[in-house]
């Protein structure tokens, strides 16, 4: 299975995934043209789209890409992607023949209270979920269950390939600095994006253990961000560690 991401309006990626015989889906396609021409420029066949989520960013060329090809369209329970055909739940399986992958589909509530994942093929298709050295808005969820879906993502294996829906990675490595200014592997990490973005070159995918080591949201309980978020005046409890750390990258500047 080949993987691309595909960067699509201001700062997205529309994953398209295919296999040697030409057989195609995406995940998030906000912008049907994008999608079209990696088709024709790769020929290859459409067979199924994936949404994570029902903002317009990700579902935007849904319909469009619908009127060209009769593929399914697979979803979370939510009313408002109404291109909807397989509405899909926590512990469902999405199991395609063209090409041959099978996913499992995770309840990720927090940026959306609707937001799901998809997990196969050594990949973590997860929208606005988790992003490199971040983690997306908190718009309808809590801190609880944001807090409580990224330590779910946390426990897949290392090796899985993180598939955010931004390029959002060099801003969120400023802010994780500022929450970790001695963890050496985020610095490791922040020289190699800075080489990926001034070659114009995508820093996702990432491997979930990079995640792991270097990403603040995902380490409420590392003692350095403990350390932060005492001088924060927080104390014990980690979804308010987590809160605080969101709270202050929703105002950061840097």
């Amino acid at each position: 299975m080949h993987l691309i991401p595909l960067p699509a309006l201001t700062d997205n990626y529309i994953w398209l995934l295919h296999d040697d015989d030409g057989n195609a889906i995406v995940v998030d396609p906000g912008d049907a043209a994008v999608v079209e021409q990696a088709l024709t420029a790769r020929q290859l066949t459409l067979r199924a789209i994936l949404l994570t989520h029902h903002h317009h960013d990700h579902i935007g060329g849904v319909a469009t890409l619908r009127a060209q090809h009769a593929v399914p369209v697979y979803a979370p329970v939510d009313e408002r992607i109404v291109e909807t055909t397989e509405q899909v739940r926590d512990g469902d399986l999405v199991d395609l023949t063209l090409p041959r992958v099978r996913f499992e589909v995770i309840a990720i509530p927090g940026h959306t209270l609707s937001h799901i994942a998809y997990v196969g093929a050594g990949l973590l298709l997860c929208g606005d979920t988790l992003f490199s050295l971040g983690c997306g808005r908190l718009f309808e969820g809590t801190p609880a269950q944001m807090l409580a879906s990224l330590d779910r993502l946390s426990t897949l294996p290392g090796e899985t390939l993180v598939c955010g829906g931004h390029e959002y990675t060099e801003a969120n490595g400023r802010f994780a600095r500022t929450i970790e200014p001695t963890n050496h592997e985020l610095q490791q990490r922040l020289l190699k994006v800075a080489e990926l973005r001034a070659r114009f070159q995508p820093t996702l995918p990432v491997a979930l253990s990079s995640e792991l080591a270097t990403n603040p949201f995902l380490r409420v309980d590392a003692d350095a961000v403990v350390e932060w978020c005492r001088l924060q005046g927080i104390g014990d409890d980690r979804t308010a560690r987590f809160a605080a750390v969101r709270e202050a990258k929703n105002g950061f500047q840097g």
